[in-house]
């Protein structure tokens, strides 16, 4: 692709980009050679960063078929990033083909390369948004064609508001996602955590807030002030690894350095 080009789909090659940087971390193939000096940087001063994104998008997978198990069969994907092996669609379509879901993203190259997979797919569809900008996701004519917010929804927010300072109301920003939300809909959030983190993580904060990116790691606490509304469900504000694993932990949970949950909107 010529410079022109990418000027044109609105990719910046001077900065890192935090989903391009996801991709290089769980092996992905859709980033540049910014995203790879950024990431090995941050590698360098947390050599565990790769294993913690790792984990992170084994919970998302697991978040998403639970609820599809439990018969929800719309779901929103907010900061989705690059399309990659057990996206989403192919999680909860694997359990019930209709299954309907959109995701969002801003970042040029996710949303072209997720368009190319979703091609013939009638069911998944890709919207380019700011999701800072509730309006801007729900009202989009995708949106309202694929989702119909009367029937349960779940909302995923996996790696996404750690990127929101609470300068910009992260929980404001959620219960705008909540307040469209049917009954017995479901929100799936993880984050980073200081929580049983060591200097490391502090090293690589600073690296993200030189980036142009900055990083607001949360506690439990935080984490649970941010989903008023909701229901978290068992095992509640956890370390990624340790939502309902599929198979015994092999490795300390803390080794992912990020926090999951799971929460449903009450009724009433």
């Amino acid at each position: 692709m010529s410079e022109d080009e990418h000027a044109k789909r609105g990719i910046d090659l001077e900065r890192p980009n935090a989903a391009r940087v996801y991709d290089y971390m769980i092996g992905g193939e859709l980033n540049y050679a910014v995203d790879r000096m950024f990431a090995d940087r941050i590698l360098g001063v947390l050599p565990n960063a790769r294993h913690m994104a790792l984990v992170n998008r084994a919970w998302l997978r697991r978040a998403a078929k639970f609820a599809a198990e439990q018969g929800v069969r719309q779901f929103l994907d907010i900061g989705s990033g690059m399309p990659t092996v057990g996206h989403v669609h192919e999680v909860v379509q694997a359990v019930d083909a209709t299954a309907h879901v959109v995701y969002v993203d801003n970042e040029p190259i996710a949303v072209a390369h997720s368009e190319i997979v979703l091609e013939d797919n009638d069911n998944a569809a890709m919207v380019q948004a700011d999701a800072e900008y509730p309006d801007e996701v729900l009202e989009h004519p995708t949106t309202r064609a694929m989702l119909d917010f009367s029937e349960p929804v779940m909302v995923i927010m996996a790696a996404f508001v750690h990127f929101i300072p609470d300068s910009r109301d992260p929980a404001g920003l959620i219960g705008a996602y909540r307040d469209v939300l049917a009954p017995g809909s479901y929100l799936a959030l993880s984050s980073g955590t200081w929580e049983g983190q060591g200097e490391e993580s502090q090293r690589s904060v600073s690296l993200y807030e030189k980036s142009g990116t900055p990083l607001t790691l949360r506690s439990p606490d935080e984490l649970r002030a941010l989903v008023k509304g909701f229901e978290i469900l068992p095992p509640g504000v956890v370390f990624t690894p340790e939502w309902r694993p599929d198979e015994p932990l092999e490795d300390p949970p803390e080794l992912s350095g990020g926090l999951a949950l799971v929460a449903r909107k009450e009724r009433g």
